[in-house]
This record gives structure tokens, C-alpha cells and sequence, in this order.
């Protein structure tokens, strides 16, 4: 069946889906929510939710990174940001709150002119470790290239290599070194994950390189602005399902089960609920972790590309604070507009439909419903309550 779209003569497309356009359909089985398993494990390592929090400079640092796994979750700390640049981050991520909009991108690309010092990188593992933490660090390729032996020699528990878009097979300048994917996921004494990419074809080839799990989403984050900036992008349910068939594929022919974490765009419960019904085992997710009173960001957010000298392509948004991580992560709520308690939204979809463990919510049956959202819903949004904010 083809469903490719006529664009104009020389050019076709294929339709893809946002989170916000599509539902998920009620079984013939419920199950109370609180025998709802919602436990996983990437690499070595198990969770009991899966919910991660992206590697922002307001979102993770060595405190949230210890709640986090404290509460059940997982933090992962930037490792070319504010935390490895200066040995007390403090005054720093206070100028970045209390500066004007128009000066923020110059302001940014100043602090982060900062060279990053190997000992405050394994300083931070450190840290977080002693306090029982899970230390799971982040670094771009290149920045995997430069500082993956000092993260291998200190012991990071998880290391995620991040890019706005990695590929096995990159092409770079004479004068610059590659990253080589399979050989750095072989020589790292922990697992490491990869991305971003939004494709089957990337998804298989990083598997194929050694990735113990897969970051997809191209642009979907908050104060992400990729897609506006680059035009490059696909919606996440779409995304999020084409690298789920992936992830079947290499599972078939290997018996190796790769993880896929859905990563950007995701703000609410049911954003989160709907990921794992496309397919994805985990979520990473940054804004709503910048809610919470013990985020570094103190109510501001910003995306990790924002440092960049010549192409500025993140932007800070204020996005408040709301309540505490457990508040947010796993209640109570304080708010009705499903941005607390993300794990009891989950437990109590996955009751709704049915689902007992991850494996059977990833089977759930998903409706295009481009009026979800809207249908209904007069009143909250004349009145900006619940889902009408």
C-alpha cells in the first residue's frame, strides 16, 4: 500500500504523526493501576519508572541526578555544561536566570567559552555516586571523543553520547577524527546509548554499532529550535514507531534487546503514556523536570545547543516553578493539567487500558484523533483549567 503524498511533480512525502494527534483505545481488559509493572532496564541497569531526565544544564545536576535515582527515576548530567566549566556552578546558573531576553544568547555564548576541566567531569560521577546516585553522564560525539577516558576511569554508570542528529556514518573534514561508534561503545566498561535519530535505517545501524539503547526525536523539545532553525525533523509518534520496527528487527536476528527512549516534546502524562503505546520503552524528558523547586535551571529552561558561537539553535523559556521532583515524578499532584505524578498517570493509563508491563502497553491500540485534545474541552480552555492552560 503506498501512502506516499504528492508534494508538487519532482517531489513525494510520506505522512508522519505528532503526539498530539493520535489516542489510545481502551481493551476489553482493565486492571487496577497499582499492579501495573512499570519497571525497565537499560544495560545493566533497572528502573522501576521509566522517565529520565534530559542532560540540561537547568535540569540535572548532582542533586536531581541523586533524587532522581532515589525516587526510582534516572537524571543524566551534562558533561560539556556549566556543571564541568566552573567549579562552583552556582553564581553562573544565577546570571543565567536573572538576565534580560535580549542578552541571553550573548550572555551563553560567553559562559560557555569556559574550557571543561576533565577533573570537575569525574568530580561530578563522583559526587553523584557517594551519594547513591546512578551516574549517568551525556557528551556529544566529539565531546565523547575527548573525555571518554576520564568518564571510563572514574566509572560512570551510563553514557550517552548526544547529538541533534548521530549517524554511523559521518562524514567530517580531513583535519577532524570521527567518532567511531562501534569501537567507543566496545571499549566503554558501561553501556552506552545513542542518538538522536528518527529513522529505522539509523536506529538499526546504531544498534548494529553497540548501543544499548537509542534517543529518538529530532526538535520536539521545549526550548528546542532545530526544526525552525535546520527544517530538520520528524513528529514523535511517527519517529518513535519507525525505530520501534528497528529495534524488533535487531532483536530477531540478534536476541539483543535494544531500548528505544523517546527524547523531546514530551510535557504531560498522556504525552508520555502515548509514547511507549508507539512503542517506546522509556521517555526523556526536560521541561518538566525544569518545574521542579530543586532544578538548577531555578524556573528557566534551556537546550543544550544554545552555546554554539556562529548558529545559536536552543532558546531559555521560563517555564516556572511548580512543585517538588517527587511531585512531579510521583506525586501527589498539585496541578490538573497532567504535568505532576507522571507515574501515577502512567500506572493508571496502563490500568485503564489493560496493560500490565511496558511490553503490553507498547501494544495498545492507537487511533489517529487529530481532536483529543480539543473535543469537549470548552469550558477548560475559555476558562484556562486543566487541559485548556
Amino acid at each position: 500500500m503506498n501512502l506516499d503524498i504528492q508534494i508538487g511533480q519532482g517531489k513525494t512525502a510520506r505522512r508522519a504523526y505528532g503526539i498530539d494527534e493520535i489516542a489510545l483505545v481502551p481493551g476489553r481488559q482493565t486492571l487496577d493501576a497499582s499492579l501495573a509493572d512499570t519497571s525497565w532496564y537499560l544495560g545493566n541497569v533497572k528502573r522501576e519508572i521509566p522517565i529520565i531526565a534530559s542532560a540540561m544544564d537547568g535540569v540535572v545536576d548532582v542533586k536531581m541526578a541523586v533524587l532522581l535515582s532515589e525516587l526510582g527515576g534516572l537524571g543524566v548530567l551534562n558533561l560539556e555544561g556549566i556543571q564541568t566549566r566552573y567549579e562552583d556552578p552556582n553564581p553562573i546558573l544565577e546570571r543565567i536566570a536573572s538576565v534580560g531576553k535580549d542578552e541571553f544568547v550573548g550572555l551563553m555564548q560567553e559562559l560557555y567559552s569556559a574550557p571543561i576541566q576533565p577533573e570537575l567531569i569525574q568530580k561530578r560521577i563522583s559526587e553523584i555516586q557517594s551519594q547513591g546516585g546512578i551516574a549517568a553522564v551525556s557528551a556529544t560525539p566529539a565531546g565523547a571523543a575527548k573525555y571518554g577516558d576520564a568518564v571510563a576511569e572514574v566509572g560512570a554508570d551510563l553514557f550517552f553520547v548526544q547529538g541533534t542528529v548521530v549517524s554511523n556514518a559521518h562524514l567530517a573534514p580531513e583535519s577532524v577524527t570521527p567518532l567511531e561508534l562501534a569501537q567507543f561503545c566496545e571499549k566503554m566498561p558501561m553501556p552506552v546509548i545513542l542518538g538522536n535519530c528518527v529513522t529505522e535505517a539509523v536506529a538499526f545501524d546504531l544498534m548494529q554499532a553497540g548501543a544499548s539503547g537509542i534517543l529518538v526525536g529530532i526538535g520536539p523539545g521545549a526550548a528546542c529550535t532545530s526544526r525552525g532553525v535546520l527544517g530538520v525533523g520528524v513528529p514523535q509518534a511517527t519517529a518513535v514507531a519507525d525505530c520501534t520496527a528497528a529495534r524488533e528487527q535487531f532483536y530477531q536476528e540478534t536476541g539483543s534487546y535494544v531500548p528505544i527512549i523517546a527524547d523531546g516534546g514530551l510535557v504531560t502524562g498522556g504525552d508520555i503514556c502515548k509514547c511507549i503505546a508507539c512503542g517506546a520503552d522509556a521517555v526523556m524528558i526536560g521541561s518538566p523536570f525544569a518545574r521542579a523547586a530543586e532544578a538548577p535551571g531555578q524556573g528557566y529552561h534551556w537546550g543544550m545547543a544554545t552555546p554554539s558561537p556562529i548558529l545559536p539553535r536552543g532558546t531559555r523559556i521560563n517555564v516556572g516553578t511548580t512543585g517538588s521532583v517527587k511531585e512531579i515524578l510521583t506525586g501527589p499532584a498539585r496541578l490538573d493539567d497532567g504535568t505532576h505524578n507522571l507515574l501515577g498517570a502512567l500506572k493508571t493509563s496502563m490500568g485503564t487500558l489493560g496493560a500490565k508491563t511496558l511490553k503490553e502497553m507498547q501494544q495498545v491500540e492507537v487511533v489517529i484523533a487529530p481532536s483529543l485534545l480539543t473535543e469537549g474541552k470548552v469550558y477548560q480552555k475559555a476558562q484556562q483549567l486543566g487541559m485548556g492552560k
